[in-house]
């Protein structure tokens, strides 16, 4: 049961980066593909039904983690609690930034929240990353499996036999992959962009998707480099099971999916993609849920994590329903949606 989970709340994570993800990389391309105000505005129209619903996967993958793994919950939201707030705040912003930019006609308003909209949305790409970064290459869990980060240290990253084991949130590695996080989502929301609207703007889009493209493609490759390096259980994984190897190898067909095929095709392999690399670093790193780079059994795994067996088959009975009726919600929303911006 707990394995079971455990892919459950990989599969919720995914959709949220999936959903949220593309919307969030429209934000980063506000200042580069938009050239005035009126193309701004079209462009917060593209995400507009849809933005906060999309938010639900960050409410489905997190009440998921509380219910399944209560001691993983407890450890990363004490010890990434700086962290947590800088997200928090930047989901507020950006929400605010798309509800209040259009209250006022003012030549300072406007501006103002389209700034605050494009910043947050590329921050919360790169922290979103940084996250990922830190869970992958672990963090100095004690015996009673908790830790604390500051926010940076030196930059340097633990791994196996360089001495280092005071690290901090941010260092090398886990700004690179926020790096990578910011390019894959900058794009998705290009990818979206071009399938929502036509014309100078459709244009736009594409010249960015390419040049997030390249620098998504860069930057797979070094982190995929950079993770079998700081955490070594990666590579036991794979050798000890190689079918884990169709994650990867999915990922890397949505990758020359999302440049060489055109609109919903090339959207739908970004997606591939996106899901492809977490699925990847799910399977490497499992069973851990949060890897220790200190002491080796103190890491959290699915067993020592997870909640009683008898709240986890009860769970499912509520957690089956509950999902449908998010994926009906979904399939009519985007069905009653599709088209482009005019």
């Amino acid at each position: 049961m707990p394995t079971l989970w455990f892919w459950l709340v990989a599969a919720a994570i995914a959709m949220y980066v999936i959903f949220d993800g593309f919307d969030i990389g429209v934000g980063i391309l506000h200042f580069l593909a938009a050239r005035d105000d009126a193309e701004r505005a079209r462009l917060l129209r593209v995400i507009g039904p849809v933005w906060d619903g999309n938010e639900v996967w960050l409410l489905a993958g997190g009440g998921t983690l509380y219910f399944a793994f209560p001691a993983l919950y407890a450890a990363s939201f004490s010890g990434f609690y700086l962290p947590l707030m800088i997200v928090l705040w930047l989901l507020i912003l950006r929400g605010i930034s798309i509800e209040f930019r259009n209250h006022i006609e003012s030549h300072l308003w406007i501006p103002f929240w389209d700034a605050i909209f494009c910043g947050s949305s590329a921050l919360l790409a790169v922290f979103f990353g940084a996250a990922l970064g830190n869970v992958v290459r672990g963090v100095p869990l004690d015996e009673s499996g908790l830790f604390f980060l500051p926010l940076w240290v030196n930059f340097l990253a633990p791994s196996p036999g360089n001495g280092l084991g005071v690290t901090g949130i941010l260092d090398w590695y886990t700004i690179s992959v926020g790096v990578a996080a910011l390019a894959t989502l900058g794009m998705h929301g290009a990818l979206w962009v071009m399938l929502k609207t036509n014309g100078e703007l459709h244009d736009r889009a594409r010249v960015w998707r390419n040049r997030f493209w390249i620098a998504a493609g860069v930057f797979t490759v070094l982190i995929t480099l950079e993770s079998f390096s700081v955490q070594p259980h990666l590579a036991g994984s794979f050798r000890a099971a190689p079918w884990g190897f169709f994650f990867p190898a999915l990922a890397i067909t949505g990758f020359f999916g999302a440049r060489f095929t055109r609109g919903l095709a090339a959207f739908l392999a970004s997606c591939v993609y996106i899901a492809g690399m977490l699925c990847s670093a799910a399977f490497g790193l499992f069973p851990l849920v949060l890897p220790s780079n200190g002491e080796p059994h103190t890491s959290l795994t699915i067993q020592n994590s997870s909640a009683a067996a008898h709240g986890l088959s009860a769970g499912l009975v509520w957690w089956i329903p509950g999902m449908l009726l998010v994926t009906a919600y979904f399939v009519f929303t985007y069905r009653r949606l599709a088209g482009t911006v005019e």
